[in-house]
């Protein structure tokens, strides 16, 4: 294929650095709801990677995330086959900069490119039409153009932005009149009989042109993103944007910086299911329902139950003699929820976050780049996990101060470093480390290696690992 019709295919720039509350317990901010398998066995990052990875149509991806998602990202993608850049932020600073780090990135590396930012939590049902309505917005960003879709309403929600379409450009594509903020009830329903779309959040631009529309209204923003990639380093194979200066780039986003100032906004309307899984409305929505209107995931049962919403990690979960209900059991709390009040979630979170901050950050099972860990019981001075090592995982050299751990081998091959020795374990044998040895747990076999833990001192948190080498290099 030759650099001309290469830089005709659109590259994808998938943004997946969000936080996500609105779907808690599920999503936390260890592991937010893009990485969660809310649909099936994928999560909806890898269904976004998979709807762009036609290569006729699209090039090599870009991904901008955030630095604490890395090895999630890089997990993902290998479990679905696709390779892509890999771009971490070093802190938030909304979608704007992120949009603008990403088409300076692309300009970078193909010359100036027509490129399509698109959110990573968003399911599409018609990936056919979407592929069509890329496009024909690849065709007119050719042009000039700053393209969104806009979402032809089903109903009138108020929980989307609203664009109102202008005159007609060229075949289905439309100039932006207006874009107007999310409505109330009555506000909603007076849009849907004008014409009005849903603001799915997707853009597509030449990065020149992005870039150049950006500057005339953010100049220091565009500067600050352009010097943040000049300065951009490499580790482990991600691109680490360089963080001083990501951070004199203003927090805000793509919206408010561009779109809503720029004369080059067009709009093509499309009538593809399309939802931002806002919600666990919204996931109520999208999933089967039975004939009375309930939809369960995991262990659920309904009885003289309609119009509900149940979803279970482990425990069984039972609605009896409910209706419009909410109901999500993780393993460590459980929502319940007018199902048709979920988007305030975050006014809950935010509460949780001042009594109970640690079920808003991690789940019990904890995720690493070697694979995962469980808490499983704890008490004053001793505590039980769960560790499940990758093929050809391994855990930094490292030592506690205030800790000796007990590893038991149930699943896999172990292999053990402890000061000057090494040892392979099978499954029920077992290990002691005591307080103060350096050692390292790896995983030579060909099936994951799964080992219970029990750790006894005086303190047992996290922060009580003195790292001496990590394949991961962190602090």
């Amino acid at each position: 294929m030759n650099q001309t019709s290469k830089l005709d295919r659109i590259v994808p720039l998938v943004m997946c650095g969000g936080a996500g509350t609105r779907l808690w317990p599920s999503s936390r901010e260890g592991r937010p709801k893009q990485f969660l398998p809310l649909f099936g066995a994928r999560s909806t990052f890898q269904d976004t990677m998979l709807r762009v990875s036609d290569a006729a149509v699209f090039a090599r991806p870009i991904v901008i995330t955030n630095a604490q998602y890395r090895f999630i990202v890089s997990e993902q993608l290998g479990d679905i086959g696709i390779e892509a850049d890999i771009l971490l932020e070093p802190l938030r600073r909304d979608s704007g900069p992120a949009i603008a780090a990403g088409a300076v990135f692309g300009q970078k590396r193909d010359g100036d490119p027509v490129m399509m930012a698109l959110a990573a939590d968003h399911v599409v049902a018609d990936e056919a039409a979407f592929a069509a309505a890329c496009r024909a917005a690849g065709a007119a960003a050719q042009g000039g153009r700053i393209v969104t879709f806009g979402v032809k309403p089903d109903r009138p929600a108020t929980e989307y932005g609203y664009i109102r379409p202008g005159a007609q450009i060229e075949g289905g594509v439309f100039a932006v009149e207006q874009f107007v903020e999310k409505p109330d009830a009555e506000t909603a329903k007076r849009y849907i009989a004008e014409g009005y779309l849903w603001n799915s959040g997707n853009f597509v631009f030449r990065a020149g042109d992005l870039l150049g529309e950006y500057a005339a209204f953010e100049p220091d923003t565009v500067a600050a993103a352009r010097q943040a990639i000049e300065a951009a380093g490499s580790d482990l194979g991600f691109v680490t944007i360089d963080p001083d200066g990501f951070a004199r780039a203003k927090a805000t986003s793509i919206d408010y910086a561009v779109m809503e100032k720029t004369g080059r906004a067009a709009v093509i309307p499309v009538s593809y299911d399309w939802s931002d899984v806002g919600s666990w409305h919204a996931v109520w929505e999208l999933t089967p329902h039975d004939a009375d209107g309930n939809a369960g995931q995991g262990h659920a049962v309904f009885v003289d139950t309609q119009n509900s919403f149940a979803a279970s990690e482990k425990p069984l979960v039972a609605l009896f003699g409910v209706r419009d209900l909410v109901v999500v059991a993780s393993e460590d709390a459980v929502l319940i929820a007018d199902r048709k009040n979920t988007a305030e979630m975050k006014r809950l979170v935010g509460r949780l976050k001042e009594v109970a901050p640690a079920v808003t950050v991690d789940h019990l099972r904890v995720h690493r780049p070697w694979g995962n860990y469980q808490s499983l019981d704890h008490g004053g001075r001793y505590q039980v996990k769960r560790i499940v090592v990758k093929r050809g995982g391994r855990l930094s050299l490292q030592y506690h101060n205030h800790r000796a751990e007990h590893w038991i081998v149930v699943r896999g091959t172990a292999r053990v470093t402890i000061g000057d020795e090494v040892k392979t374990l099978h499954e029920n044998q077992s290990i002691y480390i005591p307080m103060g040895t350096p050692h390292r747990l790896e995983n030579p076999g060909m099936i994951d290696l799964e080992l219970i833990e029990v750790q006894t001192g005086s303190y047992l948190g996290e922060d009580d690992i003195v790292r001496i080498e990590d394949d991961y290099k962190r602090s």
